[in-house]
């Protein structure tokens, strides 16, 4: 039965415990370092002229400077008109039992963001027919508070959610998120594996922690004991691993981070991209050798509530033999 995640706002005593057998206690001993680095940095300790910009926020920048020009409704109500995409992935390795298994892929949510978020969110997946859920990371937004409100806004929409749903963390998402986000029935692949299993046929998920801020992904441990010739799918906050994941022979990799550039010039092309792989990587399907990816625009946003040009989205891939 799954928990009331009211329940679990508090990570149990034994987290740290648990998570780092299953993430690699290395590899959890650097992200906390980093979070610790983090929550320094955003603890505005400096003085005079050197803590406006902790006071200020690049976010209340952006917000202010856009406001001035006049088109901040427009990019509030392009934030909240979410589309629903469709991307068609060919698999030569996929088992005939998962021909037309179909994903939802949601990324970004930043929950905390805008409380008008899961009321835009959720009519759009009523409907929706998928076999599976998976969240390629950054639940939260502000990473310098506590993370109820994103947990309590993420539960409202994945209660609209049906099926198995895996998930791995983002840059924005510190690790005492675990629990409350497994209590809702996410399953978080921390440097770790599963599969679906369909017909004596097995489709298998790979999940790496954070590559981009925490860079402590670990493919290593997260493919011991995925057979070799399996077919396996990638969840990567970042597309930035994309090279090292068609060399271990990943069918394909569903990433997010990058927003699309969440404010684009007209043709959706970005300003910013936030990431270390090809300008063409940054948004919808792409490719690199025989590893097929997709990177989410996002389905929220982050910084400031807007979008100009790049709508976000929520993503059903369907899996066929190709």
């Amino acid at each position: 039965m799954q928990t009331d995640v009211t329940e679990e706002l508090e990570p149990r005593a034994d987290i740290f415990e648990r998570v780092g057998q299953r993430m690699g206690r290395d590899k959890l001993a650097e992200r906390m370092q980093k979070q610790v680095e983090l929550a320094a940095y955003m603890a505005c300790q400096g003085k005079g002229i050197f803590s406006y910009e902790h006071k200020l926020g690049m976010d209340r920048i952006i917000r202010f400077a856009i406001k001035c020009s006049g088109l901040w409704n427009r990019g509030y109500r392009n934030y909240l008109d979410i589309r629903v995409e469709h991307n068609t992935l060919r698999i030569a390795s996929l088992p005939p039992a998962f021909e037309g298994y179909r994903l939802l892929h949601i990324a970004d949510l930043h929950t905390d963001l805008d409380p008008a978020l899961p009321g835009a969110v959720i009519p759009k997946l009523e409907g929706l027919d998928y076999d599976l859920c998976i969240n390629t990371g950054d639940f939260r937004n502000r990473t310098q508070d506590c993370h109820r409100v994103s947990i309590r806004e993420t539960a409202r929409i994945y209660a609209h959610i049906h099926g198995p749903k895996l998930g791995v963390l983002g840059n924005h998402d510190f690790i005492e998120k675990v629990d409350s986000l497994e209590a809702m029935g996410v399953q978080l692949l921390l440097n770790e594996h599963t599969f679906i299993e369909k017909d004596g046929q097995r489709l298998w998920f790979v999940g790496v922690d954070d590559p981009d801020y925490y860079q402590t992904h670990d493919f290593t441990r997260a493919l011991d004991g995925v057979p070799p010739e399996a077919c396996k799918l990638l969840l990567a906050h970042t597309p930035s691993v994309y090279a090292e994941a068609e060399q271990l022979g990943f069918a394909c990799q569903f990433s997010g981070h990058t927003h699309g550039g969440q404010i684009c010039l007209p043709g959706g092309y970005p300003l910013i991209t936030h990431c270390h792989a090809p300008r063409s990587f940054v948004s919808g399907p792409w490719q690199h050798g025989n590893l097929q990816g997709y990177t989410s625009r996002g389905t929220g946003g982050g910084a400031v509530p807007i979008r100009f040009n790049c709508p976000g989205e929520i993503t059903i891939h369907t899996l066929t033999r190709g």
